[in-house]
């Protein structure tokens, strides 16, 4: 991407603001028409073939985090010649995470550098050698390697993939199209679940299915070559005319679609501009190289102003979802419906993975139609009473917690008969827990991307998933010790109580931005959390 003959040879802003010298009647009747089919445009077939192109990254996602599970328990003794020590499975379910939170807030640095589709590349080499050195390898320390190399790919993904769909879809169907990528994710964990459920008796079967997971990861490598780069990055690299045909094809179904791209086009030079000028004149560097001082530059602005209540949010909603406990249920499913004297414990995790999809292709549908504030502030509640009544249940049962069920007799068959509701009453706790997080803490936090301008977008989405793992890490890390030490009760009691901390915040600070182009979520944090604006004018949008 240098040399001068790749570069638009009018200059980066140059084709954007001339026609800004037409007549203003014509210009004021323009951007109004261009304004309307913008925000009434759902995309084309070229944005969905998009989205669902570069949510295979979400695939992958969903499917290596969830896949450890079935992995552990199938792997004998192949590795190094021995049974897996706690030591060892520990280590091999938390590396994953530990260099997802590492490789987060770099991936920010290199999507601004290199461009989006570059960094997903990468994702995807990231997670077809890890899952290959899984696959092959007869040690212990390999498969801590293989598992930490796909840390690395997971970290990258689900900090740039969310940033890429957002920086291409239209305004009014923005959160629907990032929520695809929510779809992918749980639907990844759904195909790991099945995929060692039909393993797990197979000699060997584990090698298969950590080994399937470099499959959709060359799939999208051959086919990245079709993805576009974000005209937002574009126009900031200067490729004005790239991004020009980028939005065209996007907005080719559109009514007006020469309008809509000039203004959208008008609308992301406007925001650079601005955003040059706030940075004030540049700095001598010395002795550090461009990029450094480039990212130490976003970093003072990411902490100054809106882009500070930005980032405040991004990494509240990211924290409140890791910390109310979800991911406990991912990773140790299995371990708390076999203390539930379940008898096919795997079979059931899977209800829960199922229940988790189906709901978040709900949310596909919602999410757009309701609001991200609404669907928070109704669903987090539900989560909370599950929880309350999930600790109820579990009280009778805190000192069986990693205990053998006791053999049935006959003189206890009545006392079996009501013991039996309380397993059944905690599955339905936790299905309905799962469906209300499902519906919006699973999805709505991977939005952060429209809360951050241009210049520190991928900065900002980068601190805020590294956010995200850094919870994840801790919930992974504590789980099970809690269930030991302040019993199975307190521990759903405590993630109720995170749960009714992140409802607070999310009524305090968390403003609409459903239907509002990226430019204008801007304008709302410019001068404070903007939630009573940001009401008001959904409200203004819902009766025209």
């Amino acid at each position: 991407m240098t040399g001068a003959d790749e570069q638009d040879q009018s200059g980066p802003h140059a084709p954007l603001l001339a026609s800004s010298h037409a007549s203003s009647d014509h210009d004021g009747n323009d951007h109004e028409e261009s304004l309307a089919s913008e925000l009434e445009y759902s995309g084309g077939w070229f944005i969905w073939a998009l989205t669902f192109s570069a949510g295979i990254s979400g695939l992958l996602f969903g499917y290596d985090t969830g896949v450890i599970s079935s992995t552990l328990v199938t792997i004998g003794s192949d590795l190094s010649g021995r049974l897996l020590t706690t030591l060892d499975k520990s280590l091999i379910t938390s590396c994953t995470s530990l260099f997802a939170l590492i490789a987060s807030p770099f991936t920010g640095v290199l999507a601004d550098k290199f461009g989006r589709r570059k960094v997903i590349l990468g994702a995807d080499l990231l997670f077809a050698l890890g899952a290959l050195i899984q696959a092959f390898t007869n040690h212990v320390w390999g498969m801590i390697l293989g598992r930490s190399i796909v840390g690395l790919a997971v970290g990258s993904a689900s900090a740039v993939t969310p940033l890429y769909i957002s920086e291409l879809a239209p305004s009014h169907a923005r959160g629907r199209l990032v929520t695809i990528l929510s779809l992918f994710i749980t639907g990844g964990q759904v195909v790991a679940y099945i995929v060692g459920w039909l393993f797990s008796s197979t000699t060997g079967g584990w090698r298969w299915i950590v080994g399937i997971g470099a499959l959709p990861a060359f799939f999208q490598l051959a086919i990245l070559a079709l993805l576009p780069e974000t005209p937002r990055w574009l126009v900031q690299a200067g490729f004005d005319a790239r991004a020009k045909t980028v939005l065209t094809k996007i907005y080719q179904d559109c009514t007006g679609c020469d309008r809509v791209v000039d203004h959208v086009l008008r609308n992301i030079s406007a925001e650079i501009v601005q955003e040059a000028s706030e940075m004030g004149p540049i700095k001598s560097r010395g002795t550090k190289p461009q990029w450094l001082h480039d990212t130490i530059q976003r970093g003072q602005q990411l902490l100054h102003g809106g882009n500070r209540r930005a980032l405040t949010i991004a990494m509240m909603l990211q924290a409140v979802q890791q910390l109310c406990g979800f991911n406990s249920l991912m990773y140790f499913s299995a371990t708390i419906f076999s203390s539930l004297s379940f008898s096919s414990p795997t079979l059931i995790s899977l209800s829960v993975a199922m229940t988790n999809f189906i709901f978040t292709l709900v949310a596909f549908v919602l999410i757009d139609k309701i609001g991200r504030r609404r669907i928070l502030l109704y669903s987090i509640p539900v989560m909370v009473v599950a929880l309350v009544v999930c600790a109820f249940s579990f009280s009778s049962m805190d000192e069986k917690w990693n205990s053998e069920p006791p053999t049935p007799t006959g003189h206890q068959e009545t006392h079996d008969k009501a013991s039996s509701l309380v397993p059944l009453a905690i599955l339905l706790c936790l299905t309905v827990y799962t469906a209300a997080y499902a519906l919006g803490l699973g999805n709505v936090p991977w939005q952060q991307s429209e809360l951050f301008p241009l210049n520190v977008r991928s900065l900002g989405s980068g601190l805020a998933t590294a956010t995200n793992w850094g919870s994840n890490f801790i919930i992974g890390l504590t789980f099970l010790p809690m269930m030991e030490w302040i019993s199975p009760s307190w521990t759903f009691a405590l993630y109720a109580l995170v749960c009714v901390i992140g409802w607070a915040g999310v009524w305090a600070i968390y403003p609409e931005m459903s239907g509002l182009s990226l430019e204008q979520v801007k304008g709302l944090l410019a001068d404070g959390w903007g939630v009573r604006e940001s009401l008001q004018r959904r409200r203004i949008s819902q009766h025209v």
